[in-house]
């Protein structure tokens, strides 16, 4: 199943790129955290840490740490995020 992944680009998100290696992502409101993981790790070829989520008038939001060996700056510049 191919979840509908909308990388999110705010000053807020690229600070959590930065400082804490998580990218965040606008996902359909049936997506969960494992699914999200999974989705990921298999697109991009690199290992989710944890997944968060935010529900946010009406929408969900996915914060998703990426392990220490792959930086999520190098994911968000491969992705066109920076």
């Amino acid at each position: 199943m191919t979840l509908q992944l909308k990388p999110l680009v705010t000053e807020k998100a690229v600070m959590l790129i930065e400082s804490q290696n998580t990218l965040t992502f606008k996902a359909d409101k049936k997506a969960d955290k494992a699914g999200i993981k999974k989705e990921i790790e298999s697109l991009f070829g690199v290992k989710v840490e944890k997944v968060r989520v935010l529900l946010r008038g009406g929408h969900k939001y996915f914060y998703v740490k990426m392990k220490k060996e792959f930086p999520a700056i190098d994911l968000a510049t491969k992705i066109g995020m920076i």
